[in-house]
């Protein structure tokens, strides 16, 4: 049976609340040394005080290009390798009505896509510098499957799914290990704001658990839970099914936008 991840060194981004914050505390309980990074410095505060000396924090917003150069200071100021990165970081909008708003939809794949572009930019080198580096990163059981309203989410999961493919072809004759995380329904501020049922709801440490045991293995995907993942996957291959039997109940709209 695994041991679990210890006496690593790990970035986490998203660290100030739900599966972010459940991982660091997780992982900061068995003796890694964890970079926590957030947007939120009060919560970073808040976690650093719970183990200061093993924990640092690194208060940034990974969707603005122009503080890279700064971020990728700070990590080396704070350790000389990383053994691993899990990119938790990201955010969720729905369009209602197809209303397309492109505002809403640069502002989810800033969150969901180029910031993880970015957190692989500036922890590269980093990596680089340890013997087996992973690098992990939070998509969504979403993209396997269409769901109405998830058009922007949806499609900043899938550009994550397929950026992460791309790496690991890119590094395949490298040691680094490219991880897909696609978990199902979690229990955080996201998800409390969703307006439909939730199957197989999850809290953020059950989710921190999965995620530990995923990545203590040798695969590149990690799907939880099972019991969602599995009728998600063969819905994603038989699509005709998914659309003629569950998309009609979901959908809330009957007439496309006039104006």
């Amino acid at each position: 049976m695994s041991q679990g991840i210890r006496d690593k060194t790990i970035w986490i981004t998203g660290a100030s609340s739900g599966i972010g914050r459940a991982l660091t505390l997780r992982l900061v309980e068995q003796n890694n040394f964890v970079i926590a990074s957030s947007r939120r410095l009060d919560a970073l505060t808040e976690l650093q005080n719970i183990a200061p000396s093993r924990l640092r924090v690194l208060d940034c917003d990974l969707s603005d290009d122009a503080v890279m150069p700064g971020v990728t200071r700070r990590l080396a100021d704070f350790t000389d390798h990383l053994d691993m990165v899990i990119a938790c970081a990201g955010t969720c909008e729905y369009d209602d009505d197809l209303q397309l708003d492109v505002t809403m939809y640069r502002r989810v794949f800033d969150g969901n896509f180029f910031a993880l572009v970015n957190t692989l930019k500036c922890a590269q080198p980093l990596l680089a510098a340890s013997r087996s580096p992973v690098f992990a990163a939070l998509g969504s059981l979403s993209s396997v499957v269409p769901f109405p309203r998830a058009e922007a989410y949806g499609s900043s999961k899938a550009a994550v799914a397929y950026f992460l493919e791309s790496v690991r072809a890119d590094t395949s004759l490298t040691p680094l290990r490219v991880v897909h995380i696609r978990p199902g329904f979690v229990d955080t501020r996201l998800t409390q704001r969703n307006d439909f049922d939730m199957p197989f709801l999850m809290t953020p440490e059950q989710a921190a658990e999965r995620i530990e045991q995923g990545l203590c293995g040798v695969g590149h995907t990690v799907d939880f839970p099972k019991r969602l993942s599995w009728p998600l996957r063969f819905l994603g291959f038989f699509s005709s099914i998914w659309f003629r039997f569950c998309v009609p109940k979901m959908t809330r709209i009957r007439t496309l936008r006039k104006n």
